[in-house]
């Protein structure tokens, strides 16, 4: 999948807070209001639009988006932005991490264990060695089949909807990267393994799940899962969700901290008024063109994205309190 670093730039300069004083006397890196990234660890049984607006009550904000949506039935990190850091959404780095519990021999209409039975088979006699080698296909760049029950398009209407009508889609195979697929354990009394996945944006592990039990000749269905990194973030930084409950509310990541991925560029303080205003910025480093740069102002603040033109100039894509 194409990094952030070099796609998925926006098609023209946005702006992500205008100043309500006097430009001499607003500081480019602090827009108004909250502005970061707050990390959840969702509970089963909430969708990740809930969580959305749990969060929007507690800071009192409008404006905040998460990075990455989560079914009800999984848990773990929520990746959400605050403020204009939602414009930086598209800039992060788009891999995920899972934990993941696979039960053999079923089949289910959604890939997991909240879908209706399709079928039941016996399940072969497996050691770790064997689920190794079927594991081995599914490693790297592979074609995938997202679930019946995704939110892919269909004809212009997401195919969870037609599912939900009782229609069969023959969904498209997508391309995905699988990085990382380790077994943790294999239970054979409940014919169940664990796994660690780490993959590209787009990979449905509910899918892997399914061709997983395919290829054993028993058929497969996700039992539990948990995402354990995404975005560039990890879990371990994360907050529950009953900590919105107390006050004061969780202190936000730096959006820097979402952009450790990306190329830099220090401003002075008198490229800072240029920067504001939109106008270009000279590329020292010759980076090739639609690159992504994160513009940190003098303070040590983020200001905002350039892209890199690949003839030694940054053209602003999003800028932080712009002048006008």
């Amino acid at each position: 999948m194409p990094s952030p670093a070099n796609s998925d730039l926006p098609a023209a300069p946005e702006t992500a807070a205008a100043p309500a004083t006097p430009l001499a006397a607003t500081n480019a890196a602090e827009p108004q209001g909250p502005c970061g990234f707050l990390l959840l660890d969702k509970p089963a049984g909430l969708t990740s639009h809930a969580c959305v607006a749990r969060v929007r009550r507690c800071y009192g904000l409008r404006r905040v988006g998460h990075g990455g949506t989560l079914d009800p039935a999984v848990t773990g990190l929520l990746p959400i932005a605050l403020g204009p850091a939602t414009r930086l959404l598209p800039y992060l780095d788009g891999g995920k991490s899972y934990r993941g519990v696979i039960r053999l021999g079923l089949t289910t209409s959604s890939d997991d264990l909240e879908g209706e039975l399709l079928s039941q088979a016996a399940v072969p006699a497996l050691d770790p060695q064997t689920i190794e080698q079927a594991l081995a296909g599914f490693r790297g760049e592979i074609l995938q089949r997202p679930p019946q029950v995704s939110a892919v398009h269909v004809d212009g209407e997401r195919a969870y909807v037609r599912a939900r009508r009782g229609e069969a889609m023959e969904l498209a195979l997508r391309p995905v990267s699988i990085h990382s697929l380790e077994l943790l354990a294999w239970d054979g009394e409940r014919s169940e393994l664990e796994l660690a996945v780490d993959c590209s944006a787009g990979t449905y592990i509910r899918s892997l799940a399914r061709d997983l039990g395919e290829r054993l000749g028993c058929g497969g269905a996700l039992a539990r899962l948990r995402r354990t990194a995404a975005l560039g973030f990890d879990l371990a930084a994360a907050v529950p969700l009953e900590r919105l409950e107390l006050a004061p509310p969780p202190p936000l990541l730096d959006p820097l901290a979402a952009l450790n991925h990306l190329e830099r560029r220090q401003l002075n303080d008198a490229e800072l008024s240029d920067w504001r205003c939109g106008r270009t910025l000279t590329d020292e480093g010759l980076r090739p063109a639609e690159t992504a740069v994160a513009v940190v102002a003098p303070d040590g603040q983020l200001a905002g994205i350039a892209r890199a033109d690949g003839s030694g100039l940054l053209q602003p894509r999003l800028v932080f309190a712009a002048a006008g």
